[in-house]
């Protein structure tokens, strides 16, 4: 955009209180930002509530804003994007509150590709990270960009796997793109906007607000063909979204987990609700019907069909009970975990437990 559009959809698009639905009504009226900035009181009534329009008029003066995202605009590898605009995601306009302006830091071809978005918790075992990174990762390979929302636990890993085949990462913020949150993916946004694509339509300076959240994830479930729940608790945000992913008509798909695991709960919540569960990386891609050779994600380790494995299952277990299981004293087994979690087949819990993640 020239910098005279950039101008009017700015002024269009800041004012407090007059959210995308109003926006697209007010286009929808008036057709153009141009028109709508140039409409009276009286014009803007018939589409506005009357403290909307109260915010509309006290809210126009955004110079200072219009200059920072001009000279943000500038630096390389950033685009501001309108409704209507080319290279705008096309899947986004299935939303009934569309955004009408994006921010996007990265590739811009990422936003046309077929995407499949991954979701889960923030606090997420290590066999859930690792569910995440491998089937995203054999996504990413069959042509799949990964669509998350940058949080820590399940969406890091998502967007590492997407990052490491071909297809990539598309990660959706609720800050303004000149944040990054949480700060301890800060690397990882950095590799993002390097070799994938950062999105947001909050404005620049948005801080992780709680209510910013919720925004965002209607946007992670519009870009995928579908949504896979990795790990997630009953009434957690991931279970939101894939309901939004459901209402616009995308495929909802859930990982099974361990019945006494509470992040387990919500993907089974799902499963009973009519998602599909999902075993295999081919699961998800048979049910969107997309062609691809790609086999489930695993890791060829020599020790992963032990018998101690086998008997050891796949619950978080602590070292007394594997005793009682396998008959071997303490000493004995605690140097079999430790050439265990060595060679990446378990992992060391809190509470002297351990978890077979292979």
């Amino acid at each position: 955009m020239s910098e005279d559009e950039v101008r009017l959809w700015l002024r269009f698009t800041t004012i407090a209180k007059v959210g995308p639905r109003k926006q697209i009504a007010l286009l929808t009226r008036f057709k153009t930002p141009e028109a709508v900035l140039a409409a009276t009181p009286a014009e803007l009534a018939e589409v506005l509530s009357t403290p909307a329009l109260d915010a509309w008029l006290d809210g126009l003066d955004i110079e200072e804003t219009i200059q920072q995202t001009l000279a943000w605009q500038q630096e390389a590898g950033n685009t501001l994007l309108c409704l209507g605009d080319a290279a705008y995601p096309p899947r986004l306009l299935d939303l009934p509150d569309a955004p009408t302006l994006l921010y996007v830091k990265g590739r811009l071809d990422l936003l046309t590709m077929p995407a499949l978005s991954v979701v889960g918790s923030r606090n997420a075992t290590p066999q859930g990270l690792d569910n995440a990174e491998q089937f995203a990762r054999c996504f990413s390979e069959a042509g799949l960009t990964i669509v998350s929302g940058l949080a820590a636990g399940i969406d890091a890993a998502a967007h590492r796997g997407g990052l490491a085949a071909a297809s990539s990462t598309i990660a959706v913020v609720g800050t303004g793109l000149d944040r990054v949150y949480p700060a301890s993916n800060r690397e990882l946004a950095h590799q993002i906007a390097s070799d994938g694509v950062i999105i947001s339509e909050l404005a620049l300076g948005s801080p992780p607000k709680a209510d910013h959240f919720p925004r965002r994830n209607r946007m992670i479930a519009a870009l995928g063909l579908g949504c896979l729940v990795v790990e997630a608790t009953v009434g957690s945000g991931s279970l939101i979204t894939a309901k939004q992913a459901a209402d616009i008509g995308r495929e909802v798909l859930a990982i099974p987990g361990s019945i006494h695991s509470p992040l387990a709960r919500g993907c089974h919540q799902l499963i009973k609700q009519g998602a599909k569960l999902v075993e295999s990386a081919e699961d998800v891609l048979s049910e969107l019907s997309w062609t691809s050779s790609v086999q489930a994600p695993s890791k060829q380790r020599a020790s992963k069909s032990s018998p101690f494995l086998q008997n050891m299952g796949f619950d978080p277990v602590d070292i007394e009970t594997l005793s009682q299981r396998s008959g071997l004293t303490t000493d004995r087994l605690s140097a079999m975990l430790l050439t265990l979690e060595l060679e990446g087949c378990i992992v060391a819990l809190p509470g002297s437990r351990y978890q077979r993640i292979a």
